[in-house]
């Protein structure tokens, strides 16, 4: 699919990975609609071809204005997930005592989960809309996991429940769309170079990047932006997930 003449939605758009996707995107000729929280916002860099709005990812309605803002630009043919939180929290507190803090542990799902879904089903309600391209095609989902999804750690127990979710979603969803026209496909990063990792110390990002087999550093945003460019292009490519980690598998803490 060909990027020229079509609009994106990228969730969590104004930093990390998400922005790294929204100026790929754009740069490569789509009208992008990059959606995050106002207060990430503000601070998002001025990206040509980029348009920031506003949208809690849980909450339908803003979700809803979001692709409505794309699909005024051009037809919708990509959304992208990216937008997503996590703590870590064991499931017991020390010596047994206390558990895992339910709503918290509720909040990571509801983002993580069944916000990607939203953004899923109402993009996916969009591009069924448009005219289909060659073979019938008419658009394309990126959702965003982690390699948590595969080899959670001590503390991950929501974490990696979230994103096993947005693994486990991953085929039926493809095969339900299918009759539309829209692939989807699911990346599970491992451990990437974002805002968030720029809070630690230099000495605790050596030793993360030691532990990845090769190449052994940490990920770039850019990189998962590219492969998110490549699967779009890949018109066969659906209903995979493709892990982005280096082949690093993680240990239990």
């Amino acid at each position: 699919m060909q990027l020229t003449g079509t609009s994106a939605v990228v969730t969590g758009g104004a930093s990390g990975l998400g922005a790294a996707t929204a100026a790929a995107l754009a740069a490569a000729g789509a009208a992008v609609v990059a959606v995050d929280l106002a207060q990430s916002i503000e601070k998002a860099p001025d990206v040509e071809g980029v348009t920031y709005v506003e949208a809690d990812v849980t909450d339908e309605a803003q979700v809803r204005n979001a692709v409505a803002a794309a699909s005024e630009q051009a037809p919708l043919r990509v959304a992208v997930s990216c937008a997503g939180i996590g703590t870590a929290g064991r499931v017991l507190g020390k010596g047994g005592q206390g558990i895992h803090d339910l709503g918290l542990f509720a909040r990571i799902v509801n983002v993580n989960l069944v916000g990607t879904f939203t953004v899923l089903a109402v993009a996916a309600e969009a591009m069924a809309a448009t005219e289909p391209l060659e073979h019938g095609q008419r658009g394309v989902v990126v959702n965003t996991a982690s390699i948590a999804a595969f080899d959670g750690q001590i503390g991950q127990a929501a974490y990696s429940a979230s994103k096993g979710g947005v693994v486990g979603m991953t085929l039926p969803t493809a095969r339900d769309l299918a009759q539309y026209g829209i692939r989807v496909n699911t990346i599970a990063p491992g451990i990437i170079d974002t805002p968030m990792l720029a809070t630690v110390g230099e000495e605790i990002r050596a030793a993360l990047a030691k532990g990845v087999p090769f190449p052994q550093r940490l990920g770039r945003p850019d990189e998962y932006a590219q492969l998110v460019r490549m699967i779009v292009e890949h018109d066969y490519l659906n209903g995979e997930t493709i892990r982005m980690d280096g082949s690093l598998r993680m240990a239990p803490r």
